[in-house]
């Protein structure tokens, strides 16, 4: 007796995708056409997972951020974490870091990551008009080492913890919509090199303008 070859199709593996794409989404993209960018996403092997030099050098410039987190319920939760340029550590190529500064000890991101783990970090670079986002899982430490490792140089902040936050999968936007916004430090250190040429050229003017005079 001859068995039918099983032409049944197996479902595609999944992917780092996947982590955002639920089933509900990815019907929602299949229903309004086109290729779905579900499709086109995992047809390029996924989300990224693995923190590159690229994000890395971009997390050098970063002085905001935004970490969201829900309870067990679902609850969700933004909250603003900030600090010197630089302050969000590459501690290997899956894991960030950051002191987690005293604020106003209401705890909503710590008790939500003491009951569910899943965790987003949202990153703006407005000046280049970049974003970044980072889909994974977060835990609070108490390691008193960790903390004075990740601890920003030269500031008055004090860290109860810090957060360390397991990268699952990643990407990047396209500048789309992004409002070009400037730092207030940056643009203060264009100004005062600004003033400062226009300080030396007034005193070479005035330097000049005797010879000036007496040549009329």
């Amino acid at each position: 007796m001859s068995i039918a070859p099983d032409t049944a199709q197996s479902p595609p593996p999944p992917t780092s995708s996947d982590i955002v794409f639920s089933a509900a989404i990815k019907a929602e993209q299949d229903r309004r056409g086109g290729v779905p960018a579900h499709q086109r996403i995992a047809a390029r092997g996924g989300f990224r997972t693995v923190l590159t030099d690229d994000l890395i050098a971009f997390l050098a410039g970063v002085d905001t951020a935004y970490l969201a987190t829900a309870s067990a319920a679902g609850q969700p939760y933004a909250q603003h974490r900030g600090g010197p340029k630089g302050f969000i550590h590459a501690l290997d190529d899956h894991t960030l870091g950051f002191a987690d500064f005293t604020g106003n000890r209401q705890y909503i991101t710590t008790g939500n990551l003491a009951e569910n783990d899943r965790a987003f970090l949202f990153l703006m670079d407005y000046a280049q008009q970049r974003r970044i986002k980072l889909w994974g899982r977060a835990r609070m430490t108490d390691d008193s080492g960790l903390i004075a490792r990740l601890m920003p140089a030269h500031t008055d902040a004090r860290a109860e913890r810090a957060v360390l936050f397991t990268v699952e999968a990643w990407d990047s936007n396209c500048r789309q919509h992004i409002p070009q916004k400037l730092d207030a430090a940056d643009v203060l250190a264009v100004v005062r090199r600004l003033q400062a040429r226009v300080a030396e050229l007034e005193a070479e003017n005035a330097r000049l303008r005797p010879a000036g005079a007496a040549a009329e």
